[in-house]
């Protein structure tokens, strides 16, 4: 009788385990085990809670949470994590999430959820995007933040933005904050008082709990400010504004100072109202030609939804360490574009979530840019 070794097509049952010996794997899935998660901070422009997964196989997954974020916001899983198979990450994210919320306390759930991605991408040797359904780019555009200058003039923006684009650097943000208007003789009515000023802005209604009002005259000053921008980039360059204060503005003021910029032809006004304000971001929107983008402290699909079914906003602007991490962003990109909505990502933190977004906004189909924050930072240099 022939020997089952030698028919074609078949292999003898005792060679079996030296035909899996000699299959190249990077572990074993079925029996990886979460056996730790360490967490260390790195102080920079803001702190970064660095987070490092380890398993029973020496294959560990690195994520961050959100920047200045707390990193008792990630240890608080630990002992959820330890024993789990990290190749379960829906059925783990599902049992995290619930802890989760808006803003920084996303940012532990986003931050286990890439490093878990990070992992799993190491066992099977492929990259991130391929778990999001594959890459739609090679390249990933990025927008540029730049800070406000400390001289908040014309001319000191002009010198700012004039920086950015020697980078050769085609899309850029800049800042025009609440500051600006005070800081202009006239620009506000209602000065704030001492004691209203040392409550801060999470004691204020939305927009107003002050009393103070942007003026004409700081209209007019804004204007001047984005004029010299754009003259000094030219109209090659996209250019949009980082957030109003998250809400010390009124929906009419912003209203005003968009129909004032419309001329100048921005890419967008960011989170121009509060992040749960979903009415009066739609307020705005429907007000003035220049489009809106929000998203930054909106917590998982779920938070989004409203947003995006009522086009609240023109540009859907998700920070993936806050909305939930990776697949958690594609799922909100992909249901924006089903209502006309494409997406930006927002990004503040270090070159390892940075990383999770470039691997996200390829797998994006109607993707607009990423946001670098961190080009004045020597150790983004490498």
């Amino acid at each position: 009788m022939a020997n089952p070794s030698d028919t074609p097509g078949r292999v003898d049952s005792t060679q079996m385990g030296r035909v899996e010996d000699a299959v190249n794997t990077y572990s074993r899935p079925s029996e990886l085990k979460i056996t730790d998660m360490r967490l260390a901070v790195v102080c920079s422009n803001y702190d970064y809670p660095i987070i490092r997964i380890d398993t029973n196989q020496g294959v560990y997954g690195i994520g961050e949470v959100r920047d200045a974020g707390h990193k008792e916001n990630a240890l608080q899983f630990k002992s959820m994590l330890l024993g789990q198979n990290p190749c379960n990450i829906d059925m783990i994210f599902r049992a995290m999430k619930r802890f989760g919320n808006w803003g920084r306390e996303g940012g532990g759930v986003s931050g286990i959820e890439i490093a878990l991605w990070d992992l799993i991408g190491k066992v099977y040797g492929v990259p991130c995007y391929q778990f999001l359904g594959g890459k739609y780019r090679d390249k990933v555009r990025l927008y540029a933040d730049t800070p406000a200058p400390e001289e908040a003039t014309p001319e000191g923006y002009r010198k700012a933005l004039e920086k950015r684009k020697a980078l050769g650097l085609t899309f850029i943000k800049f800042d025009i904050r609440p500051q600006l208007f005070l800081d202009t003789e006239g620009g506000v009515v209602g000065q704030t008082s001492p004691y209203e000023y040392a409550l801060g802005q999470r004691w204020r209604a939305p927009g107003g709990g002050t009393g103070t009002r942007i003026t004409e005259k700081g209209i007019a000053r804004a204007v001047e400010v984005v004029a010299a921008i754009r003259e000094a980039v030219g109209w090659d360059i996209a250019l949009c504004t980082d957030h109003f204060g998250h809400g010390l503005m009124t929906a009419k003021e912003v209203i005003r100072l968009g129909e004032a910029l419309e001329p100048y032809d921005l890419a967008w006004l960011e989170d121009p109202m509060p992040w749960y304000d979903i009415d009066g971001h739609k307020q705005v929107t429907d007000a003035i030609k220049t489009p809106t983008a929000a998203g930054e402290e909106l917590y998982l699909w779920d938070g989004f939804r409203e947003m995006i079914e009522k086009r609240a906003v023109d540009i859907i602007h998700p920070d993936l360490l806050t909305s939930g991490g990776m697949l958690e962003t594609k799922k909100i990109a992909d249901y924006a574009e089903r209502h006309g909505l494409p997406t930006a990502l927002h990004f503040a933190g270090s070159p390892i979530a940075f990383m999770a977004n470039v691997h996200c906004a390829a797998a994006i189909p109607s993707f607009v840019a990423l946001e670098h924050h961190g080009l004045d930072l020597p150790f983004w240099q490498g």
